[in-house]
């Protein structure tokens, strides 16, 4: 690499994240507005008070009007009408500020849709600033709100990473980046033509351990691809820097290769001012009310001499997010995490961080009990949230999103593999378990009884919601779902959104819920996938309110999905369309305050399908039961309802009085397959069982 040209350099600096962040910075100094809000502790509840409906949009999917922008698309007045008339309360926009990379100065395609942050404006393929703040004016006038996405563990190699290499003064400390020194050369790999940089060898990891250059090997290694990605580190070829000296720097990456880790302990603290200020620039400029903290678990890692580096439940983690989401309250909005770590992590990340926490706790699990018509698992993991003292209001219970329906069980793989969890009558070592249930959902999720579905590497399976219903159901080929599958599929997918939205916390959905998208044929998004990214599938294109029904793709490419309910626009007078049976559920969920609900211990049951939560709603309304039999069978079961007060029980979305819970607090509950109900005891009296 020739010497960097001072004018170049000057360019650099000026487009940095990091002098745009301590220019702004200045503006915050003395102001009366960050002592009025309390920031020291997460406060989950008010955040629900704000907003506990979302749709989780995807910029890459969109379909657009002919001429219009993701963004204005999505600050459409069509639009709003249809997802406030649902229920939605927020949207959740996705990351849409400038990614990818930079070669001299020509940008460079993102990535890893567009969590390879490299600027604070807005990237121009997804429209500008304007439109971006003209969707939380929208989402104001349907008293809603937009969430925006902040990323604390990492950016992409935009100018920061380039002032870094070129020992630009004190940008190396952004990064988790180390100078080899020339006569350790011999030990790197060449970096490869048209690559800037090259992935290291396990081997070549532990000997740079050895010399003391780095930590090491780390726990584990996500996005793992064998001559892809085999480590998190990887080395720059020779770069001449500012002060004229050659260099090769290893860094690392928990992600890929464009997405280099901050150092959240370093003396400049420019990881902090970075971070900080892009969180203080979505709500201040751009308009947002929320954050997620994304991949926020990884701000610490440090050497352990005879062991793989302590990578993961760091406390750093733990500061470096208190910091955050103090800061964010600080500002009068909130924050959530986005954390697939254990339920320990989740549970001390909770303390004085994010708000909210994404609910990777009983993710995996609701999808298990669909597969095998079991609700085990699930009630082992629902009580696994009370057992650590989580809120279960301060979780964000979600269908689809953009990732993989992840199934790395990070709480049994890690900190519990030798922790003993009963499990049909017998003890398991959580190891063990991890691996019988995995090996259960990658059966009847993908392979031979369900081609459809793609392994994405070794954490979990790319599917949409509308595809598990449909393995769920044996259906093998997508191509011979018609109408009578439909409707079976659409049964199935509402008793999902039943269990994630008839409790405390978020209900989060996405626009591929919304229509019922099925996953695209891998061949349509062959060259996506050619790093191993088999999510493409899952992430196909939609139009909610037919803004342009004779397009083939998105604003971005993608291919359109066969989408199974059709536009919102097209459900909206039919009583029985996906739409308009989730608006009676959230209008229930709503009316009744389901979401700040308290939820009491998770009951036992004898049918292996039925699953039952308990919630003593807010204002003394009475009690109110989920009722989900996630099998292929009708249930019909007594329960004892101890501290539950007698009264009528109603049904409170068909409005109809189903019976009443008698003095001995008996209840019998029948549900056809695959259904739900959502009762409410109208007692005269509070609960008995209050906390």
């Amino acid at each position: 690499m020739p010497p960097p040209d001072p004018e170049y350099v000057r360019w650099l600096v000026e487009h940095s994240m990091l002098a745009q962040a301590r220019r702004r910075a200045r503006l915050y100094g003395g102001q009366a507005r960050m002592w009025v809000h309390p920031y020291a502790e997460s406060n989950p509840r008010p955040a629900l008070e704000i907003a506990s409906v979302w749709f989780s949009a995807y910029p890459d999917s969109i379909i657009t009007a002919p001429g219009e922008s993701v963004l204005k698309t999505l600050g459409s007045a069509t639009l709003w009408q249809a997802l406030s008339a649902i229920g939605v309360q927020a949207i959740h926009v996705g990351p849409t500020k400038q990614s990818g990379g930079l070669h001299q100065r020509v940008l460079t395609p993102t990535v890893d849709g567009n969590f390879d942050r490299i600027g604070l404006g807005i990237d121009p393929r997804f429209g500008t600033e304007e439109e971006f703040v003209a969707i939380s004016r929208m989402a104001s006038a349907f008293n809603a709100v937009v969430v925006d996405d902040v990323i604390p563990s990492h950016t992409g190699k935009g100018p920061d990473f380039r002032l870094a290499e070129l020992g630009y003064e004190d940008y190396p400390g952004l990064y988790h980046m180390v100078e080899i020194k020339p006569e350790d050369w011999h030990l790197l790999p060449e970096v490869p033509p048209g690559r800037d940089a090259a992935n290291l060898s396990p081997e070549t990891v532990d000997v740079l351990k050895e010399k003391c250059y780095i930590v090491g090997q780390l726990q584990r290694v996500i996005f793992f691809e064998p001559g892809v990605k085999e480590t998190d580190w990887s080395v720059t070829g020779e770069i001449e820097g500012v002060d004229g000296k050659v260099r090769r720097w290893v860094y690392l990456h928990y992600f890929k290769e464009g997405q280099p880790s901050l150092n959240w302990l370093d003396p400049s603290f420019a990881a902090q001012q970075l971070v900080i200020g892009d969180a203080l620039h979505s709500l201040d400029v751009m308009g947002a009310r929320g954050l997620r903290l994304d991949a926020n678990g990884f701000l610490g890692v440090e050497r352990r001499p005879n062991d793989k580096a302590w990578s993961e439940s760091h406390p750093l983690s733990l500061v470096g997010n208190q910091l955050l989401g103090g800061m964010i309250r600080k500002a009068g909005a909130f924050s959530f995490q986005e954390l697939n770590l254990t339920v320990d992590d989740i549970a001390a990340m909770s303390k004085g961080g994010a708000d909210l926490s994404y609910d990777f706790i009983t993710r995996p699990a609701y999808h298990h009990a669909l597969l095998t018509g079991d609700t085990e698992f699930l009630r082992l993991m629902l009580r696994t949230v009370h057992q650590f003292g989580i809120d279960p209001a301060s979780l964000i219970h979600a269908l689809q999103n953009h990732d993989e329906l992840t199934l790395e069980l990070v709480h049994f793989w890690t900190l519990h593999a030798d922790t003993p969890f009963v499990y049909r009558g017998q003890t398991w070592p959580g190891a063990i378990l991890r691996e019988h249930i995995r090996e259960t959902l990658y059966e009847r999720l993908s392979g031979e009884h369900a081609p459809y579905n793609l392994r994405f590497v070794t954490n979990g399976i790319a599917c949409t919601t509308a595809s598990v219903a449909a393995a769920a159901l044996g259906i093998r080929d997508l191509d011979q779902i018609g109408p009578e599958e439909i409707r079976q599929i659409r049964r199935l997918h509402l008793l999902l959104a039943m269990y994630n939205a008839l409790q405390p916390g978020v209900f989060a959905l996405s626009g591929w819920d919304l229509v019922g998208a099925l996953p695209l044929p891998s061949e349509s998004v062959a060259e996506r996938m050619m790093d191993g990214d088999t999510r493409w599938i899952e992430r196909g294109a939609y139009d909610l309110v037919d803004v342009d029904p004779q397009a083939t793709e998105s604003a971005q490419g993608l291919p359109r999905a066969r989408c199974l309910y059709g536009s919102l626009l097209a459900q909206q007078n039919d009583p029985e369309s996906f739409a308009c049976q989730l608006r009676r559920i959230l209008a229930v969920r709503q009316s009744y305050g389901i979401a700040a609900s308290r939820q009491l211990p998770i009951p036992d049951v004898s049918a292996p399908g039925l699953l039952v939560m308990i919630h003593e709603l807010p204002a003394g309304r009475g009690t109110q039961i989920t009722a989900l039999n996630f099998g292929a069978e009708p249930v019909e079961e007594e329960m004892l309802l101890n501290d539950v007060a007698p009264g009528p029980v109603v049904d409170m979305i068909n409005e109809r009085i189903e019976g009443d819970l008698q003095e001995d607090g008996k209840l019998v509950i029948s549900l056809e397959p695959y259904e739900g109900l959502c009762l409410r005891v109208a007692s005269a009296v509070p609960s008995l069982g209050g906390h």
